[in-house]
């Protein structure tokens, strides 16, 4: 879809390189007017107010963003938007033949945009908290005191360093500091080891004058190494009361919006840790540029929801038992925590990644910056119009916003540039590209798929999904390498894995599906699609552990209690209505552990594999056995297995030592009242049929 009459320039940049202006119009289908300029942001300015004059403009210049921003705020109403041509696709050593990625890329930038994420509200005041050893904590309180509401726990003694005289905020010491929550609400706790509390002391230096030791500084920390406990000092003190070497309560917390944490090792060790919260270590500008960051963060924000959770489709518990952990390993920021039965999403914390959607087998964690329909279709459109213009072997790049972004106009700069097959797509995250997102890019007809992991935190996890996708691939014919993880921060390690990475088999023809919501129905689409134009089709494909598909198989342990089937989160394992029968619906399986884990025969097994025809969609039985029935009045009771079990191992409690009490065992439990009341009674059996 796209955008009427809005205007297209684009600028080879004082003729650095090629643009064909009119094939791209041609591309456009005449109804985008396509202009090419030499010198856009110089002396061909004018002609960018004359068009946004006429109505919206999409530039292909990145780089002078600022300068046409400013120009089209001077026209009332005017609409301006930009896409990286020059890096992306005209500086690159095939610059000459990449009129089809131009088309691809102009493409993507017409398309509408996405409606907004919803979001959550952050509100910050200036309430810092400062955390070090006292040199450092204090001399930062001194600079910011005028800035922020500042407080400084002091964690280690810095004899050299003097408390102000003036009170102008608030100082505390102590070890033990703990740190949790957000930004605006960062909750802090602490031990008061240090025998003088700060807050009570008048810092009249009695004590430091009376201790023979000289075991107190200037920052009035007491060195318990040098102290002989002459408690001078506490005499020095008086009524004031500020020392105490045997005080009882010990803990301290408080509630600050932002925290400059100073300690040479971060109290939070966290990969990915909250807004607000700073740990810039030792170095002065590393300090510098901290605070200057902190200082943007006062005020009222909105922050996206990244992820959304659909908790019914959550394997991580079931009654207890945990199955899946994966999005809570996988969260470098901590995000994600268990809730019961499914998991919880903290969206003050979390950071927008998405690994946890990628790891996750049901689809239950979805990104959503982008939404996967959103980013499926950019990919469904840059595909088309790179075949439209006559473009081969497309290969799809993925990459960060900011670090991956930044690699690419390196790699231009410096480099060979891109290939004019490779396509660039921005994401959020580049961790968030799923097993959903590489096959079902490939059935819609890329030859290849990269992901750049410049910027992610750990890129096993991408590498995990890649391999089990190519798996699928090469089971199905398709020859070659189809998918990569680039895991480099250097322009030069990405020129090497994309100028050397030789074409691969693709898709006969394109899928016209568009990835949806659910996880599990794009890769139904993808998966049914890329069987049905497979080179060499097969049933069967064997995966690695770890994969979201697979079987499940019980022994002849298993008595068919059907716990299995109340812990499955997707209704893979179901249970007979019409007898004692384990059904399982392969296609619907995550192969997430519940089950197994659920078992308490420990009679079922996982196996990895996808079941590629038919069978996978029909339920089959996995055990069925004899009904037992009451012995008394014939209703079916269960599984006859289950009841022998029972039986088995209550057989010799106590409580079941008389042959009455055992015969009762295979009653339902009406009959044990009934059977238990005639005993005790001494009556008669009535008639079963009244």
């Amino acid at each position: 879809m796209q955008t009427a009459q809005k205007q297209i320039r684009l600028c080879d940049c004082n003729r650095s390189f090629t643009v064909d202006a009119a094939a791209l119009a041609a591309t456009a289908g005449g109804a985008q007017p396509v202009t090419l300029h030499h010198e856009l942001c110089r002396r061909e300015i004018g002609e960018l107010e004359s068009a946004l004059a006429g109505g919206s403009v999409l530039v292909g210049c990145t780089q002078e963003s600022a300068l046409f921003s400013d120009v089209a705020a001077a026209v009332p109403a005017a609409r301006i938007d930009f896409f990286n041509l020059r890096e992306n696709a005209g500086w690159s050593a095939e610059g000459a033949g990449a009129t089809p990625k131009m088309a691809a890329l102009i493409a993507a930038a017409m398309l509408p945009e996405p409606e907004p994420v919803a979001g959550v509200s952050l509100t910050a005041g200036n309430g810092l908290l400062i955390v070090g050893e006292a040199g450092a904590a204090l001399g930062w309180a001194e600079r910011l005191a005028g800035r922020f509401d500042v407080s400084v726990l002091t964690t280690g003694a810095t004899p050299e360093a003097e408390l102000p005289v003036e009170r102008r905020y608030a100082v505390w010491s102590g070890a033990a500091v703990r740190v949790s929550g957000h930004l605006g609400a960062f909750d802090v706790a602490w031990t008061q080891t240090n025998p003088i509390d700060l807050d009570l002391c008048v810092r009249c230096n009695a004590c430091i004058r009376a201790c023979p030791e000289g075991a107190i500084g200037w920052d009035y920390q007491v060195d318990t190494t040098r102290c002989r406990a002459h408690r001078a000092c506490v005499t020095a003190c008086g009524s004031v009361g500020a020392i105490d070497f045997a005080r009882g309560d010990v803990t301290r917390e408080g509630r600050f919006d932002l925290v400059l944490d100073l300690s040479a090792e971060p109290v939070l060790k966290r990969v990915e840790p909250p807004q607000g919260y700073a740990a810039p270590g030792r170095d002065a500008l590393d300090q510098a540029l901290a605070v200057q960051v902190l200082g943007e963060l006062v005020g009222e924000f909105e922050k996206p929801r990244y992820v959304a959770l659909d908790a019914k489709l959550c394997a991580h518990s079931r009654s207890r038992k945990t199955g899946c952990t994966r999005c809570i390993e996988a969260c470098s920021a901590e995000a994600i925590a268990s809730a019961g039965d499914a998991v919880r999403v903290d969206p003050y914390l979390c950071q927008g990644c998405g690994t946890c959607s990628t790891v996750c087998p049901s689809g239950a964690l979805a990104s959503q910056y982008p939404r996967v329909e959103d980013l499926g279709a950019r990919i469904k459109t840059v595909l088309m119009r790179y075949r439209e213009t006559g473009g081969d072997a497309p290969c799809l790049l993925f990459h960060s916003v900011d670090a991956g972004r930044a690699l690419i106009e390196r790699l231009a700069r410096r480099g060979k540039g891109l290939p004019a097959r490779v396509i660039p797509l921005d994401v959020w995250s580049a961790d968030a590209v799923g097993l959903d997102v590489l096959l079902g890019s490939v059935a819609l007809g890329a030859c290849q798929v990269a992901v750049l992991a410049a910027g992610t935190h750990d890129a096993a996890p991408l590498r995990a999904q890649a391999a089990h996708a190519q798996t699928i691939l090469t089971g199905l014919g398709y020859a070659g390498e189809h998918l990569r993880v680039i895991d480099t921060d250097d322009w030069s390690g990405l020129e090497a894995a994309l100028w050397d990475w030789a074409p691969a088999a693709a898709v006969s023809r394109p899928a016209a599906f568009r990835l949806v919501p659910r996880k599990r129905d794009t890769l139904d689409l993808a998966l049914r699609h890329l069987l049905a134009v497979a080179p060499a089709p097969v049933a069967e494909i064997a995966l690695k552990a770890g994969a979201p598909f697979g079987t499940v198989t019980v022994n002849d342990a298993c008595t068919l209690c059907m716990s299995c089937v109340g812990a499955c989160p997707t209704g893979a394992l179901s249970a007979a209505t019409d007898a004692m029968r384990l059904g399982f619906l392969e296609k619907s399986c995550v192969q997430c552990g519940l089950c197994a884990n659920s078992c308490p025969e420990n009679a079922i097994t996982l196996s990895p594999r996808l079941l590629l025809d038919d069978a996978a969609r029909r339920s089959v039985p996995l055990k069925e056995a004899e009904m037992f029935h009451c012995i008394r009045c014939d209703k079916p009771m269960g599984a006859k297995a289950l009841i022998d079990t029972m039986f088995a191992r209550l057989a010799s409690h106590s409580m079941f030592a008389g042959e009455a009490e055992r015969r009762r065992l295979h009653m339902c439990a009406d009959c044990r009242v009934i059977d238990l009341m005639e005993s005790e009674n001494g009556l008669k059996a009535w008639d079963m049929n009244e």
